[in-house]
């Protein structure tokens, strides 16, 4: 048993508390606390230093044009597509097969958010989820343990989904709560936060504030900020300012060795610089809910994002359960399934809820029959 920092919410006053208190493996989030502060991480992501090098800016922008295509050549597109299906087929179209892989498993449900539950829009803080995607959200949540995902920052994504049975991983994961009501998952009385970067708060400010300052000189540029992370929203930007932004947001970077800039869809993201990423709050909340060392879970994640590669990334080399892209054209990526879009997400959640109430019907049916056939039998 040992002593570590834990941030709790009084249930009381709903003010979140820091507190010193010993832990074994018996509570919810207590054995992935114990474990030493994440390291930097090695790479990959995108250099800061030599900033006005004009080169490092040209690749600065192409790659954000490669991980934000404006233009795609439909011959091209056709061609790609069909080739790119085969190996990551619709997870509609192979529902049968994977209900199938999950026979005998207990199934987790991991959601990113925009792009995912909600369309791609234009302004960061109008991105609603339907009520029919809530809805279908809430069901899943009754079957099968949850968890939100999100570059966001939790308090936003919670605003949206509004949802308290779920588990939530804001920030790429770097600030996660567990239910605070409903979830028959949960193993704690109280709603335990895990933030491996709390240290990083006062500088991810800084940075914050310095951002909104130097690009409001960029007509359509948005900043965020996510609690442990800034988004620096490049959607509404005229394509020919992007090296000009790049500029502006390397600037201030550069006097932050330990921040490091990744990218995502038309969205430059700043994040410490510890090995900590969606993947790694997947590991966490999966040793959280007890399936740590387990070959009886089946962790399901969907996700449309560059950040949702690194929770693809760990499911294949766990070997269990699968990632489902969600995109409408061919990307790299280390998830086995597709989905195209939002909709498509919901009508795979809405399946997956008929599929898992028809198998506990039948369930139950059959523990009757068997009452039966004992209470008929002769003493």
């Amino acid at each position: 048993m040992t002593k570590q920092n834990m941030v709790v919410a009084d249930a009381k006053t709903g003010i979140n508390v820091a507190i010193s208190m010993a832990v074994s493996g018996s509570s919810l989030f207590t054995t992935a606390a114990q474990r030493p502060p994440p390291a930097a991480v090695p790479g990959p992501y995108i250099t800061i230093s030599r900033i006005n090098n004009g080169a490092r800016i040209n690749a600065w922008v192409d790659s954000m044009r490669a991980s934000s295509p404006t233009r795609i050549k439909a011959s091209s597109l056709s061609d790609d597509q069909d080739s790119w299906i085969l190996h990551h087929p619709s997870a509609l179209d192979m529902f049968e097969q994977i209900t199938s892989a999950s026979k005998g498993k207990q199934i987790v449900m991991f959601l990113d958010y925009d792009g995912t539950l909600s369309p791609i829009v234009d302004d960061p803080d109008r991105a609603f989820m339907s009520e029919a995607m809530r809805a279908t959200v809430r069901k899943l949540a009754r079957y099968f343990p949850t968890a939100i995902v999100s570059g966001r920052c939790r308090d936003k994504v919670y605003s949206f989904v509004r949802l308290a049975e779920l588990y939530y991983a804001g920030s790429h994961g770097m600030d996660i709560k567990g239910p605070s009501k409903g979830s028959k998952y949960k193993k704690g009385a109280q709603a335990v936060l895990f933030q491996p970067a709390s240290e990083f708060l006062p500088m991810i400010d800084e940075v914050y504030k310095a951002l909104l300052e130097v690009t409001k000189s960029t007509p359509g540029a948005r900043v965020e900020n996510n609690k442990f992370c800034v988004s620096v929203h490049f959607r509404c930007v005229d394509e020919m300012k992007w090296s000009e932004l790049a500029k502006q947001v390397g600037a201030v970077l550069e006097d932050y060795p330990n921040l490091r800039l990744t990218q995502g869809r038309k969205v430059l993201e700043i994040r410490p610089t510890i090995k900590w990423d969606k993947g790694k709050a997947l590991e966490f909340l999966l040793e959280s809910l007890g399936y740590a060392n387990c070959t009886d879970v089946f962790p399901v994640y969907i996700g449309d994002d560059r950040s949702d590669e690194d929770a693809f990334k760990v499911l294949r080399e766990r070997g269990q359960g699968f990632g489902i892209l969600v995109s409408k054209i061919p990307k790299e990526t280390n998830a086995s399934y597709s989905l195209q879009e939002p909709s498509e997400v919901m009508a795979f959640l809405r399946r997956l809820v008929g599929w898992k109430r028809m198998s506990l019907r039948r369930q139950f049916r059959m523990r009757r029959r068997l009452e039966e056939i004992k209470v008929s039998l002769p003493n």
